[in-house]
């Protein structure tokens, strides 16, 4: 099951330790869902599409993927 974080700061910290991080962008809810795998959990958040762009700039995910 994976494991939704509601603060971003937390998330970030999980992103040193993941695998791979994936972008989904929702255009009709106006948020981007954003995935990181680690070895144990899959962590997901959403981030409103405006706030996008300097959240992945935060992220220490070495490998970004963005699925449409």
């Amino acid at each position: 099951m994976p494991r939704e974080v509601k603060d971003p700061d937390e998330f970030i910290k999980i992103s040193e330790r993941a695998v791979e991080c994936r972008v989904v962008k929702l255009e009709e809810e106006g948020v981007a869902k954003v995935k990181a795998r680690t070895r144990r959990y899959l962590y997901t958040i959403k981030i409103p599409l405006s706030e996008l762009e300097e959240f992945l700039k935060k992220l220490k995910c070495s490998n970004i993927k963005f699925i449409e």
